[in-house]
């Protein structure tokens, strides 16, 4: 079989300590990243970039961000979408503040004024945890929502009370507003889900990951054995904030366009993220893809096999969508409580021992 170590030699501490010590994970890894960028762009149209890709992508950094926070270092949180709101505001007053700034620049700042915000909240985790520190959380969403409601300066007092991206370009290519091609779209956010996974991986596998993880599973034996609670908690909820901040960004100035902060960041939004994580697999990178692609991929799905093939009404398959969700978490936490990661760690290790599997 080609899924096999046999033969594949690590010669040094580097080679084995690798993110894929595996060739063939390796060479899927380089296949799918030439897929994503020197094929898709090409093929790519308006209605896969809005209904699945963009959506996809943005949301896969989000649930990084959350996998982080609740799935690395044991915090919960139930403020994800007040996050990604500040992410989105603070990219709407830079790009307003700031017309000739590259967007990448933009969505960068947009996250770290995100981390910043998250560490205020943060400070917390250092005296609750638990069910306290998701109650915690849930009050910074509605305070945050809530702020961007009633400050009319976050929205440049607009009649409206509602924010519209302006055009941007990048090298001469317009990103942003209704004229951006659906290439040019996809390819900016899927460089931003590239380096996002990138960093995060790193983060989880050094120190830093470690320290999350004893946090996690006992946080008075950390602090025994010199892990500092506070630097971990924090650092926990500034690397989370971050990559929430850059997909509420990107979910407002590439995706939507225009957005009302309580429509778009909701409480709707904290528990979505939650489910992609939930469902995918806490503690996991490839988990928040899984499930991000999983949320994404369902209400279309339905949407095709219920409403244009079987003629269901629409708000029928809206509540059947519901009723899946749910279900799927129930069984997810009973029966399988790593998700669909570990749904893929099984099949990958049966067929890495094929034609002996256990």
């Amino acid at each position: 079989m080609f899924y096999r170590e046999a033969g594949d030699f690590k010669t040094s501490y580097r080679d084995d300590n690798q993110t894929f010590p595996i060739k063939f994970d390796r060479y899927r890894y380089y296949v799918v990243l030439a897929v994503a960028f020197g094929i898709i762009p090409f093929i790519i149209n308006d209605y896969w970039a809005n209904a699945l890709l963009l959506p996809f992508l943005i949301y896969a950094i989000a649930a990084i961000g959350l996998n982080i926070l609740v799935g690395y270092c044991g915090q919960v949180s139930l403020g994800t979408g007040g996050f990604m709101a500040v992410g989105a505001y603070a990219c709407y007053k830079l790009m307003t503040a700031f017309p000739d700034v590259s967007m990448f620049i933009h969505v960068i700042l947009a996250g770290g004024i995100t981390a910043i915000v998250g560490v205020l909240f943060g400070l917390p985790s250092l005296r609750i945890k638990g069910f306290y520190l998701a109650v915690a959380t849930l009050a910074a969403q509605f305070f945050l929502v809530w702020l961007f409601n009633r400050v009319p300066w976050f929205y440049n007092y607009s009649a409206s009370g509602q924010i519209n991206a302006p055009e941007r370009d990048v090298f001469g290519i317009i990103i942003t507003g209704p004229n951006a091609p659906a290439w040019a779209t996809y390819l900016f956010c899927l460089i931003f889900l590239t380096a996002c996974a990138i960093i995060a991986r790193n983060l989880t596998r050094g120190t830093t990951g470690r320290t999350w993880m004893a946090i996690r599973d006992m946080d008075i034996a950390a602090e025994i054995i010199g892990v500092n609670p506070l630097r971990a908690k924090l650092s926990a909820f500034a690397v989370s904030s971050f990559f929430v901040g850059v997909s509420g960004a990107l979910f407002f100035a590439i995706y939507l366009g225009a957005v009302e902060v309580g429509e778009a960041f909701g409480i709707q939004k904290s528990f979505l993220v939650l489910f992609m994580v939930i469902i995918g697999g806490l503690g996991s990178i490839f988990g928040s893809f899984a499930g991000a692609a999983f949320l994404v991929l369902l209400p279309v799905v339905l949407k095709l096999i219920g409403v244009d093939l079987l003629g269901w009404p629409t708000d029928i398959v809206a509540h059947l969508q519901l009723v899946i969700v749910g279900g799927l978490i129930i069984l997810f936490l009973i029966l399988e409580p790593h998700g669909l990661a570990q749904l893929w760690r099984v099949a990958k290790e049966k067929l890495r021992l094929w034609p002996f599997p256990h």
